[in-house]
C-alpha cells in the first residue's frame, strides 16, 4: 500500500483520476420534454430548416421595399391595401406594385413582397389606404427561409447540457425523441459508529446521519442517481463489504468519513484493497478536506470524503461533481454563478493550501459586501448561513478587508 498523506493540489487530484479513467458513456432515448438538464449522447443534425418559410417579424404591411423609398414624414409614400395575410394559411393576396398587405408578427409574407413596413412608421388614411412615413429596405422586418438554422446543421453538439431553450429547438424541428446520456449511479456509504438515521433520537455521543442526504442531494444536481448503501460501521470488514456492494451498482463510490489518518479510519486501506489501481491520492492541499482519498477501483472513481458535512460538500463539488459530468461525456465547461464583492474582514491562510471560505453577502450602500462565515468543518450551518464561498488561492497567504473578491453562489 503506497505511503498515504502527500498532499496534492485538488486540481492535480482530480487530473490524475480523470487521466486514468477510460470513459465510454452510455446512452439512453428518451422524450425531447423530459430531457431537461440532461447530456446529448450524440450530435443532433437537423434535417429541416427553420424557419421553413419567409416570415414577419413585426405587426406592419408586408410591400414592395422600393415603393417605399424616399418615404418621410413630411412627403410619406401611399399604398392601397389590397387585403391581409392570415395568421396559419398560406397567403392568397399578391401585392402588385403600389400596393400592401396586412401583416402579422410571425406570419407569411404576401405574394410579391420582399419586407414589413411596422406598423408604428404607418398611418391609415382610410379603408383602403395607408400612409407609410419611413422607408424599408428589402429583407427588413423578415426572418428569412433557414435563418435560424438549416438543413444538416448541427443543433446541439454530443456533451451538451440540454437547457429550456434547446428544448424548444428540438421542438421546432419536430424531434421529440433524443438520445441522452445515462446518468451515472453513485453509491453512497456513510460510516462511524456514532451515526444514526435522522428519524431517531440520538443517544450520548451519537449524531444524526447528515452525509447520505447531503451527497445525494448533490449527486442529484449533478446530473448523477444516488445509490444510499446505508449506515456502516467502523469495522475493516464491513466496509469492505459495503465498498464491493456499492461498487457492484454503481458507476462511482462515495465513502464519508473514514478519510483522516486515525486508527479507526479505515477508507484509504479499504478503497486500496478492493481492485487496481486503487488509491491515487490521500490528502489535498485544501481547506477544508485536506485528508481526502481519491481512488480508481477496475475503472470506478472512488472517493472518502471527510465525515464533517461541510468538508463534504465542498469536496463534493471540487473532485466528484466533475467526475460525474465527465462519465456522462459533459463538454460544456464547468461554470458556477458568480459575483463580484468587496470583503469585509480579513481572511488569513496556509501558503501551499487553497481554501475556500464561506460569505454572507449584503448590500452596504452601493456595494455588495462579502461578509466570511467563519466555522469549523463539521458545522452544517455555516453553509446555511452563507450564499456562496470565496477561493482564497494556494500560496495567496490570505485576503484582506476591502480586496475586490469573486464569490461563488450555491
Amino acid at each position: 500500500m503506497p505511503e498515504f498523506f502527500n498532499v496534492q493540489p485538488p486540481r492535480s487530484a482530480l487530473e490524475e483520476l480523470l487521466s486514468q479513467l477510460k470513459v465510454d458513456t452510455r446512452s439512453e432515448c428518451m422524450s425531447t420534454a423530459e430531457a431537461l438538464g440532461r447530456v446529448t449522447a450524440r450530435n443532433i443534425i437537423s434535417s429541416e430548416e427553420l424557419p421553413a418559410f419567409p416570415r414577419s417579424s413585426m405587426d406592419g404591411y408586408s410591400v414592395r421595399a422600393n415603393d417605399t423609398f424616399g418615404a418621410t414624414e413630411s412627403l410619406p409614400a401611399y399604398l392601397e391595401v389590397c387585403g391581409e395575410v392570415v395568421m396559419g394559411a398560406a397567403p392568397q393576396v399578391n401585392v402588385q406594385p403600389g400596393y400592401a398587405a396586412i401583416a402579422y408578427t410571425g406570419g407569411l409574407l404576401a405574394k410579391g413582397t420582399d419586407a414589413v413596413v411596422m406598423i408604428e412608421h404607418t398611418n391609415r388614411v382610410d379603408d383602403h389606404t395607408v400612409e407609410i412615413v419611413r422607408p424599408v429596405a428589402p429583407g427588413e422586418n423578415v426572418i428569412q427561409q433557414g435563418e435560424d438554422i438549416g438543413p444538416n446543421d448541427t443543433v446541439l453538439s454530443k456533451g451538451r447540457q440540454i437547457r429550456p431553450q434547446d428544448i424548444g429547438a428540438l421542438m421546432a424541428l419536430g424531434i421529440t425523441k433524443v438520445a441522452v446520456a445515462k446518468r451515472p449511479r453513485v453509491a453512497i456509504v456513510s460510516t462511524g459508529d456514532e451515526l444514526v438515521a435522522p428519524e431517531m433520537a440520538p443517544a450520548p455521543g451519537q449524531i444524526r446521519d447528515i452525509n447520505t442526504y447531503t451527497i445525494a442531494a448533490a449527486v442529484t444536481r449533478a446530473g448523477g442517481v444516488p445509490v444510499p448503501i446505508g449506515l456502516v460501521k467502523d469495522d475493516y470488514d464491513t466496509q469492505r463489504e459495503a465498498a464491493l456492494t456499492g461498487l457492484s451498482n454503481s458507476d462511482i463510490l462515495v465513502f464519508s468519513a473514514g478519510s483522516s489518518v486515525s486508527s479507526r479510519d479505515m477508507t484509504a486501506q479499504v478503497l486500496d484493497g478492493i481492485g487496481k489501481p486503487g488509491v491515487l491520492t490521500h490528502g489535498i492541499a485544501h481547506k477544508p478536506g485536506k485528508p481526502t482519498v481519491v481512488a480508481l477501483i477496475d475503472n470506478k472513481p472512488a472517493f472518502g470524503l471527510p465525515g464533517n458535512p461541510v468538508s463534504a460538500l465542498v469536496v463534493f463539488g471540487i473532485l466528484v461533481r466533475p467526475t460525474i459530468h465527465s462519465l456522462m461525456g459533459y463538454t460544456m465547461p464547468l461554470r458556477s454563478s458568480t459575483v463580484v464583492a468587496r470583503l469585509s474582514r480579513n481572511v488569513s491562510s496556509t501558503t501551499g493550501r487553497e481554501d475556500h471560505v464561506p460569505v454572507n453577502l449584503y448590500e452596504e450602500g452601493d456595494v455588495l459586501t462579502a461578509e466570511p462565515v467563519f466555522g469549523k468543518s463539521n458545522l452544517i450551518y455555516t453553509l446555511v448561513r452563507s450564499d456562496g464561498v470565496v477561493v482564497v488561492p494556494l500560496n495567496s497567504g490570505g485576503l484582506y478587508s476591502g480586496d475586490e473578491v469573486t464569490v461563488t453562489l450555491y
